[in-house]
């Protein structure tokens, strides 16, 4: 596919990038917080936890002047569930003012709150009532949560996402990152969550479009195209139906209010099937989402796979992006099959996937399937930026990487698909789940490591400066 850049993107598109409120906010304690699971998450070794992340919790407004200052329209970003209720029921008003202040000066300087309801850091005092998702009552906590924003907050903000890659929770198995490990869960439990958390989506959907008319809403799973290794008819099928679980099974339900056929076969051969109520349909056909969110980080290449055994679950523990990739071995799927490796997509030092032109696939085949508006909510190089004695970072390899995939977003557009947006992670430098502060993403450097806190300065990396010009000409200086 032949990528070029000479012509300029839809005169209202929202640049910007993305953040999460456990990654980024820190103020942990602080405000009446409530604990979250991230709180009692025991961070791989040598890696920090979340308590103080990047501190936006002190440095908001600064953070926030950074990103007007790069250009950014839009500012996608998570509130932390236990910080609006602490307890999973009861209002804390200083949480609902700090995101209070924050929208306002986001709208100070006219950049577009993109608000995630649910990114990963559910209370602990729900977990301790409920146990997982598995009771079902976990979905009107969520759907009274998701209330709460849409009423204290239907003035500022006007783009809303459900839940955060709810299919990289269920499908890779929820390890470490819920609070929740898969080596306790059995299949059959893990897509009995993954409806019930479904059925909460659909009905917050429902419920911002009566008390929110203006606004728009929608899910943001994790999605990408899905290559068979090989010609080989088995594989071809094998990508096929790896597409349909790991991508579709969460996007149809919630556009189309029905689950693909060929995951539900799957999931009754595999002894996984889920049980629903009647109502749960409707909720699911009532939903109508008004654009799709996704994150993208590169294609996955299947090959065919018989074996039955169930993957070695033990060998996760405390491994890193940087050794493997712990996503493929969590990627076998018994019947149909596993992630491998593909010698024509590069590798970022932490073994990520650089696969501008699978995101350019995975936008077309969205908007072919869906025919709804597409924006990009997460993509992103993470690597071990490196401070200079002159204070400077010089981040060619993150330029490199987000050029690639802009000039990808460009290729869907000259194909007519409707993409409205582009926000990748990070805003600025957030501590990442696996691997603490080594691995950064961000426009902006974070002066801090994994246990010196040191004194929290920002600092422009180069991408900071080069993101800036492309936003000023509207993409069309890459």
């Amino acid at each position: 596919m032949q990528i070029t850049q000479n012509t300029s993107f839809p005169k209202h598109f929202l640049w910007g990038a993305s953040t999460s409120s456990f990654q980024f906010e820190g103020g942990a304690t602080l405000g009446n917080k409530g604990i979250s699971v991230q709180d009692l998450q025991q961070p791989n070794p040598g890696c920090c936890d979340f308590s103080v992340a990047s501190d936006h919790y002190h440095h908001y407004k600064e953070d926030i002047a950074l990103m007007a200052e790069m250009g950014f329209k839009a500012y996608r970003m998570s509130i932390a569930w236990s910080r609006i209720l602490p307890d999973g029921f009861h209002l804390n008003p200083e949480g609902i003012n700090f995101y209070k202040n924050i929208f306002n000066e986001c709208h100070r300087y006219h950049i577009e709150p993109i608000v995630t309801i649910f990114h990963f850091d559910i209370p602990q005092a729900l977990i301790d009532l409920y146990g997982s998702w598995l009771d079902r009552r976990m979905i009107d906590a969520y759907v009274d949560y998701a209330k709460q924003l849409f009423k204290h907050y239907k003035d500022d903000v006007h783009y809303w996402l459900t839940f955060n890659e709810q299919n990289m929770l269920i499908f890779f198995g929820a390890v470490d990152i819920m609070g929740s490990n898969r080596m306790f869960h059995s299949d059959k439990e893990l897509y009995q969550q993954a409806h019930h958390q479904l059925v909460a989506q659909a009905r917050a959907m429902i419920l911002c479009h009566e008390l929110c008319p203006t606004a728009k809403i929608a899910p943001v799973p994790n999605i990408t195209c899905c290559y068979p290794k090989t010609c080989h008819p088995l594989d071809y099928i094998a990508a096929k139906r790896f597409c349909d679980l790991r991508n579709y099974f969460y996007l149809d339900a919630l556009v189309k209010g029905q689950y693909p056929t060929t995951c539900l076969s799957y999931l009754q051969q595999q002894e996984a099937m889920f049980t629903w109520e009647a109502k749960d349909m409707d909720y699911l056909k009532n939903a109508h989402p008004d654009f799709i969110a996704f994150n993208y980080y590169g294609g996955a290449t299947i090959e065919h796979w018989k074996k039955e055994d169930a993957p070695n679950l033990e060998q996760l523990q405390n491994m890193e992006n940087h050794d493997i990739s712990f996503l493929s071995i969590l990627a076998q799927k018994p019947s149909i099959g596993k992630s491998v490796s593909n010698e024509y997509i590069a590798k970022t030092s932490y073994n990520m996937n650089i696969d501008p032109i699978g995101l350019t696939a995975t936008l077309i085949d969205l908007y072919d399937r869906y025919h709804l508006p597409l924006i990009i909510t997460e993509n992103g190089c993470g690597c071990e930026d490196e401070l200079t004695p002159d204070g400077c970072i010089h981040d060619d390899y993150r330029i490199d990487y987000l050029r690639q995939h802009i000039l990808a977003v460009k290729a869907a557009l000259d194909l007519n698909v409707d993409v409205f947006g582009y926000c990748p992670w990070s805003a600025i430098d957030l501590i990442s789940t696996r691997e603490g502060c080594r691995k950064r993403y961000g426009f902006v450097y974070v002066n801090r490591d994994d246990f010196d806190i040191k004194d929290l300065k920002r600092i422009r990396k180069d991408s900071f400066y080069w993101y800036q010009k492309v936003i000023q000409s509207n993409g069309s200086q890459l």
